[in-house]
């Protein structure tokens, strides 16, 4: 369906599916020790002075809520060879418990949100600002670390509805 201007859901999406983005999984956890993850490709920096980031969070995914209420988070930039964990981690509705169980990973230091073994690069995160954006939200984070973990790994990229790999 369209609206009065001829941007209809199916259409946008196709349209930005034309954008090739890299893929990411932003990490949390809470208080008592909860890991929560999602997959993101609504990810880029912001600014190098002070070194912020920002990415994507579906008002309606449960991550939504567990990262605005802790204010602390990582991004792990998947390689190519980690296409099973971003699938994994976009699945809607999985199993609360064990959530990163079996996937490698470690606390970040100055965060301790998870990191995950294997990442091209790694960022962790205090959230600086919050703005609504539809039936998402933007989350601004400041750069409170950064790792790069396999400098030599291939990045994940997601193109035209699929996962990509460069040629």
């Amino acid at each position: 369906m369209s609206d009065e201007r001829g941007v209809g859901p199916a259409l946008f999406r196709d349209v930005m599916g034309r954008f090739a983005t890299g893929v990411a999984i932003v990490t949390t956890v809470t208080d008592v020790g909860a890991e929560h993850a999602m997959t993101v490709n609504a990810f880029t920096s912001v600014s190098l002075d002070p070194p912020l980031v920002m990415f994507c969070a579906d008002k309606a995914a449960r991550f939504h809520g567990m990262v605005l209420e802790t204010g602390r988070w990582a991004v792990s930039v998947l390689s190519e060879e980690m296409r099973d964990a971003s699938e994994r981690f976009a699945t809607r509705g999985r199993a609360l418990d064990g959530r990163l169980e079996g996937r490698p990973h470690v606390r970040g230091p100055a965060t301790g949100a998870p990191i995950l073994a294997g990442a091209l690069a790694a960022l962790e995160c205090r959230t600086r600002a919050v703005h609504d954006g539809g039936d998402h939200t933007i989350v601004v984070g400041e750069v409170v670390g950064l790792d790069v973990p396999n400098p030599d790994g291939r990045p994940l990229i997601f193109y035209g509805g699929g996962y990509r790999t460069l040629g």
